[in-house]
């Protein structure tokens, strides 16, 4: 008996279905998208073209230009305007040569790719491949083949698109079905086989249309870039919205001017403890606001004598409700908020639990329901199955009379589900060994978010006290909690919480009070205070912002965030995102030339319309038509109008070398600088800082340590250095902290000679941090790490030496390693700390700093002590001056 072909994206995908499918279906995996728009032309039937353009064929070395050859045109109506013409990718060609072979036998195919846009796309790709063509299907399958050492060769034949020719006896093609599913269970599985349906085309119309609007910008817009910037830049349709957003922040940042204010807070004392703090909140009845110190002084003498009285208490029972359990967003915000998990690395992860986690026996099982989605709703078999978990584990009095349900967000996919566990009963704790650290850390934190999800609210009584004193209120506001409720399963964390009043005074206890009671003054205070920025994007802030203002989708939020930072466009410095210079300069040029294009309002509106196109509502080429209309206007002038940093975009400013040219702004291969209009009869530049709004004395005036002439920035193969102004008579050079105008530190003398040719060893400044080195370098290349000057445990010789990197992929990993490596490979994470265990004597412990603290901790074998910082020694054995021996760290 024939069995059944079931196509799947991923192979632990299919290793999970397979199991609960049985003998009769052969599962295979396409390994994602197989067909896609050609790299190198723009693959999309564009008004007043013609596909077939003939392309210049290359004159084969010692033959004739091959014979031209009629090339078939095809007309360009409404029917088939913006037609694109996808090709298997390359690499694919083996993947659908087995997958043609296994339906060559198979009585059905089902497609069961992921249930969203992409899969559909997916799936209709690989029904056109294996027999099933829709209407205006333009599919060609590059002629690539590989050789049997397994590397990849374009065919010699002639350059025709090659189809992979499979031999079979079958009279009729199999049918093909599509299968869909939420969750990788037994149950939703066989429901889905059960009941197949076709492909979806408003889904894949709807996929369709984002790809070929994605391409239009990028195809047409980069181009722009790279004539008048430099070449290898990139212009998105949402990629450039989200830099323009993340720009605008920092020019708000920049543009802000603190102001100042006070507040005035008393500690009171009642009849019964504890004592009480109360903030001055109004004046005679009416808000007060204090502009300065002699306002805040005028109000400490007004209250100096006064009578503090109870005038109101208020008390009340406030309740907090369950959150609702997680959508795509709002995952990738508490993986941040509380895992510190990119929202890249959020995803990934949430893919593996979805697709399948080996557990022990039961092999290959699905931890979570689909993690792309935008909708709150759960299957009423979730909940029957949480709500006896919740009763049997937390009690009945935390189980709601009827579930709770929750209301998604307008144009929520209502298909999907909410992100949730697959089985409640596989608790985090009961997976834990089968899981990584990281895989675990988020499958507990949706686990919890879900049981929550299904309990009641907690309850806290919150306590208000109006407290008079000679016309000026006082309020004390306290909350205790009265009924954890969900909180007994999920812990909110400031991030997540919306603004509520028991923010800032959760766990403040007041005392037992009545009205017209007199309390006495304890100690009074005002404070001086500034108002704030807005603070710069976190990732987790940037989706949000993203997700508001209607910018993408949740499931491509990650590789927008991605892209925008390998484009160099932006840094994430402490977790925060600035623009460079770089990414400022790209997003002024776009915003300028295409503000309808790239505007946040419009971007959102085709977002809207995409959803139309997924309802059936919209069709497809009428809507990439209207983007088209208006893009090819601004496409034509910003070809001229745009400015080129290439030519020069002139300041207005005049030369302060020749006085007669005017200074350009220009690029060059290590950045921008502003250059004589006069060049190269006058050759004056000057490097544009990276780094705009410095602290003050970064861009100080520097002086030679040698002439004491005047340090001027200039750039060499390496980058940009300062060199003394006295050159070539002195040929002094100091090189720049990275990314800024700031000299780094001149070499140190210290009191040693070099141990190869006498010199004196100086402490210097190098690319990965401070080393020991000679003074006759490059004659004598003799360097050493600066140590700790603690002994390693491992091997009681070399010396604990500081490693790591702040650049590149590794950024922020910081670790301690012994100074023989590689023959002593002994390395910790936490710093060590030249004290003693007060437990077990050991030489050194360490200082970890985690989410609860910084702690001081000994990691000795068998030696269990640990105590937060504040309860450590206060007067610590001071580190001896860095000296050390070993491997050279000079870069």
């Amino acid at each position: 008996m024939a069995r059944s072909l079931v196509i799947v994206e991923s192979p632990a995908k299919a290793k999970t279905i397979n199991k609960y499918l049985g003998r009769n279906y052969n599962v295979k995996a396409s390994y994602g998208h197989v067909m896609d728009l050609p790299k190198k032309t723009i693959g999309i039937l564009l008004p007043g073209e013609e596909n077939g353009k003939r392309k210049k064929k290359r004159k084969s070395k010692g033959k004739a230009a091959a014979e031209k050859r009629p090339v078939k045109s095809v007309v360009v109506t409404d029917e088939n305007i913006f037609e694109p013409t996808y090709e298997v990718i390359p690499g694919k060609l083996k993947v659908i040569g087995d997958l043609q072979k296994a339906a060559s036998s198979a009585e059905a195919i089902y497609l069961a790719g992921d249930p969203d846009r992409e899969g559909e796309a997916i799936c209709a790709h690989l029904a056109e491949i294996l027999g099933k063509p829709r209407k205006y299907a333009n599919v060609a399958i590059a002629a690539e083949e590989e050789n049997g050492n397994g590397d990849k060769s374009v065919a010699k034949a002639e350059k025709k698109p090659a189809k992979v020719a499979v031999t079979t006896t079958r009279t009729s093609p199999p049918k093909i079905y599509r299968v869909m599913f939420n969750e990788i269970t037994q149950k939703a599985i066989k429901a889905a086989f059960e009941h197949p349906t076709d492909l979806n085309e408003n889904l894949v119309d709807a996929q369709q249309a984002r790809r070929v609007l994605d391409r239009l910008v990028g195809y047409k817009v980069s181009p722009i870039l790279w004539d008048k910037v430099r070449r290898g830049l990139s212009a998105g349709r949402v990629q450039t919205v989200a830099l323009r957003v993340i720009v605008e922040r920092e020019r708000e940042i920049r543009a802000f001017v603190p102001k100042e204010y006070w507040t005035i807070h008393a500690l009171l004392g009642a009849s019964e403890p504890p004592s009480f703090e109360a903030k001055l909140i109004k004046r005679d009845g009416e808000e007060i606001e204090i502009p300065d110190e002699a306002e805040a002084q005028r109000i400490l003498a007004a209250v100096d004598h006064a009578s503090w009285t109870v005038a109101n208490v208020t008390q009340k029972e406030k309740r907090r409700y369950a959150p609702p359990p997680f959508t795509t967003s709002k995952l990738q915000q508490a993986g941040y908020n509380r895992l510190r998990y990119t929202a890249k690395r959020t995803m990934m992860l949430a893919q593996r639990l979805y697709e399948g986690v080996e557990l022990g026996d039961e092999g290959s099982v699905a931890l979570i329901t689909y993690m792309r989605t935008d909708s709150v709703k759960v299957s009423n078999d979730a909940i029957a199955q949480v709500r006896d978990h919740i009763g049997s584990s937390y009690g009945q009095s935390y189980l709601p009379e009827r579930p709770n349900f929750f209301k998604s967000k307008k144009d929520a996919q209502e298909a999907h589900e909410a992100i949730r566990p697959t089985d409640v009963s596989r608790t985090p704790e009961g997976v834990r060994r089968y899981l990584e650290e990281d895989m675990f850390k988020l499958y507990q934190m949706i686990w919890q978010r879900f049981v929550a999800s299904q309990m009641v609210p907690a309850v806290f009584d919150q306590t208000t006290i109006d407290v008079d004193a000679a016309g000026y209120t006082f309020r004390a506001t306290g909350s205790v909690v009265k009924f954890e409720g969900y909180l007994a399963a999920y812990q909110s964390v400031k991030e997540e919480e919306d603004k509520e009043d028991e923010g800032d005074s959760a766990g403040n206890r007041l005392p037992k009070v009545s009205e017209g009671e007199v309390l006495r003054l304890e100690t009074i205070r005002p404070e001086q205070h500034f108002t704030e920025p807005p603070p710069r994007y976190t990732e987790a802030t940037l989706v949000k912002e993203l997700e508001d203002k209607g910018i993408g989708r949740p499931s491509t939020y990650a590789t927008i965030i991605s892209t925008i930072v390998e484009r160099e466009y932006v840094n994430k410095d402490q977790g925060r995102f600035t623009p460079t210079l770089l990414g400022e300069k790209v997003s002024d040029l776009l915003v300028k030339a295409f503000e309808d294009i790239f505007d946040v309002g419009f971007t959102a509106r085709l977002e809207d319309e995409l959803d139309e196109i997924e309802e059936g509502k919209l069709g497809w080429r009428s809507s990439v038509k209207e983007f088209w209309d208006r893009f090819e206007v601004d496409l034509e002038k910003a070809s001229d109008a745009m400015d080129s940093y290439k030519a020069g975009i002139p300041t207005g400013k005049k030369c302060e070398k020749c006085g007669e040219g005017e200074l350009l702004e220009r690029i060059s291969r290590h950045g921008f600088f502003l250059g004589c209009s006069r060049y190269p009869d006058c050759d004056f530049i000057q490097d544009i800082s990276e780094t705009a709004g410095d602290d003050e004395g970064e861009t100080g005036t520097a002086y030679c340590d040698n002439c004491g002439k005047v340090m001027a920035i200039k750039r060499g193969r390496f980058g940009t250095f300062l060199a003394c102004t006295g050159y070539p008579n002195c040929k002094t050079t100091r090189r720049l902290a990275s990314g800024t105008k700031k000299a780094l530190q001149p070499d140190v003398p210290i009191d040693e000679k070099c141990p190869e040719d006498g010199g004196q060893l100086l402490r210097r400044a190098g690319r990965y941090g401070d080393f020991i080195g000679c003074q006759n370098y490059p004659k004598c290349k003799y360097t050493r790490p600066i140590t700790l000057g603690i002994k390693c445990p491992k091997c009681s010789e070399g010396e604990f030496v500081r490693r790591g990197t702040s650049k590149g992929r590794g950024r922020g990993r910081i670790f301690y390693g012994c100074s023989r490596y590689p023959d002593c490979d002994f390395t910790t994470p936490y710093e060590p700390i030249a004290e003693p265990c007060p437990k077990c004597g050991a030489p050194f412990v360490v200082e970890k700093r985690t989410k609860q603290g910084a702690f001081r901790a000994c990691i000795r074998e068998n030696c269990d002590w640990e105590v937060p910082v504040a309860e450590a020694e206060p007067t610590p054995a001071q580190v001896p001056e860095p000296v050390g021996a070993g491997a050279p760290s000079r870069a």
